[in-house]
């Protein structure tokens, strides 16, 4: 099962099946992968659904088919269901697989590796004006790959989120220091891809897991000094960073979109306009996956998908914060590398929640490939130390839908100075 996970996921960061020689013998490689791992684990003894994303998720998904249902599109209820269960069963396959160290830093490498291919892809696109792929820069020399990641933020998504595996497995050195060079080699071209897409969500998601990292490790203080200097340096980049404000065309589309996001909120609370129907009642899409899944799963949908990331969130800061009683020298060894992987996933789903901010990107399967990831690190630390506290649905059914209201006041609260700035 676990070679197939790994497979299934090369697929979709590579996507070698959309290259234009191989995409023309229509090969039905990501479904029939897909299959051969689901198979696997169904045959498989060991099954573990000891997290609330497990239930979060399929809920998710219902609401999403009921929310085109519900606004008078019966056939967009069998479009939902096939558009995100590969998603979901991805999410739970690879969750179920990560048991092991072993096996979380094989999905780690795997994701580095494929992200340094399309980092590569990049440059070669920078230098030459096209990729191995046929593809080219877009119309202003920004690169992009195939597929889901034809969008420089996409691409830059992914890049940011990839950044700190890159750096988490560095450090574990071997082969005379070969080991570090090169994954510090593959951290450095990643940065280099984020630079190359020009894209001012992946910049500044890569400013805020910088942030996260240098408050983790010198404190508040030291942290806002040197991001200060950072976000500085940042501006001072040829990039389009330094256009971010309200009145710049693409910020001014973004900020009406998200805007009339809301309007479809308030016309359809409960449920939204249906997933998937965003830009049947604005031109742009919302450009913001927290405000799309407002708009188009309304508060119900908005509230489960916050708890799905929220539990993430919550694992991982879990881990950072909790104090085991550790019996000798190789639990306390044992206890540091899980809370120095938990700070790898921690600054992994920073950043990438934060560049979806910039992204209409709530249903896309790679923030579900990193919650899995998330997951399978939570349950394996949990297993060795089980004084690591078990999170229930049932305890948070008011926590949820509360903290969701106050993100929905937020946000909505932020569309309105930022319009007052027009």
């Amino acid at each position: 099962m676990f070679f197939f996970i790994l497979l299934y996921l090369m697929l979709v960061l590579i996507r070698p099946q959309e290259y234009p020689a191989v995409e023309a013998m229509h090969l039905p490689l990501l479904p029939v992968t897909m299959a051969c791992a689901l198979l696997g684990w169904l045959l498989s003894p060991r099954k573990n659904f000891d997290a609330p994303q497990y239930r979060l998720l399929p809920l998710f998904l219902l609401v999403m088919m009921f929310s085109v249902a519900v606004n008078g599109w019966m056939g967009g209820v069998l479009a939902q269901l096939g558009g995100f269960a590969p998603a979901l069963i991805l999410f739970v396959l690879l969750a179920n697989a990560c048991t092991t160290a072993a096996r979380i830093r094989m999905v780690m490498i795997t994701i580095v590796i494929c992200a340094t291919v399309l980092a590569v892809h990049g440059m070669e696109q920078a230098k030459l004006g096209v990729g191995w792929t046929g593809v080219s820069l877009i119309e202003d020399g920004r690169i992009q790959y195939v597929g889901i990641f034809n969008d420089p933020n996409d691409l830059g998504m992914l890049f940011v989120l990839t950044l700190p595996m890159a750096f988490y497995l560095s450090g574990g050195g071997g082969l005379a220091g070969l080991k570090r060079l090169f994954w510090l080699g593959c951290a450095g071209m990643l940065l280099y891809g984020v630079y190359l897409t020009n894209s001012r969500g992946a910049l500044l998601g890569v400013a805020l897991v910088l942030g996260i990292y240098l408050w983790r490790r010198w404190g508040l203080v030291v942290a806002g000094l040197l991001g200060s200097i950072g976000l500085a340096g940042l501006l001072l980049l040829p990039s389009r960073l330094k256009d971010l404000s309200p009145e710049e065309a693409s910020a001014n589309g973004r900020v009406q979109a998200w805007y009339e996001g809301f309007q479809m909120f308030f016309s359809r609370p409960l449920f939204g306009v249906g997933a998937g129907n965003f830009t049947d009642h604005n031109e742009l899409t919302a450009h913001n996956s927290y405000i799309l899944v407002l708009a188009e799963t309304g508060f119900v949908g908005f509230t489960l998908w916050i708890a799905f990331v929220g539990y993430c969130l919550w694992m991982m800061t879990t881990i950072l914060r909790h104090r085991p009683e550790l019996a000798d020298a190789s639990a306390v060894s044992t206890w540091r590398r899980e809370q120095v992987l938990a700070t790898t996933m921690l600054l992994s789903l920073s950043g990438c929640l934060a560049t979806a901010f910039f992204l209409s990107r709530s249903y896309a399967v790679v923030l579900y490939m990193l919650a899995a990831l998330v997951v399978g690190v939570y349950v394996h630390a949990r297993q060795q130390f089980p004084s690591l506290p078990r999170f229930s649905l049932e305890r948070d059914v008011v926590r949820w839908p509360t903290l969701a209201g106050i993100a929905l006041v937020v946000l909505y609260l932020v569309v309105k100075i930022l319009l007052a700035f027009e």
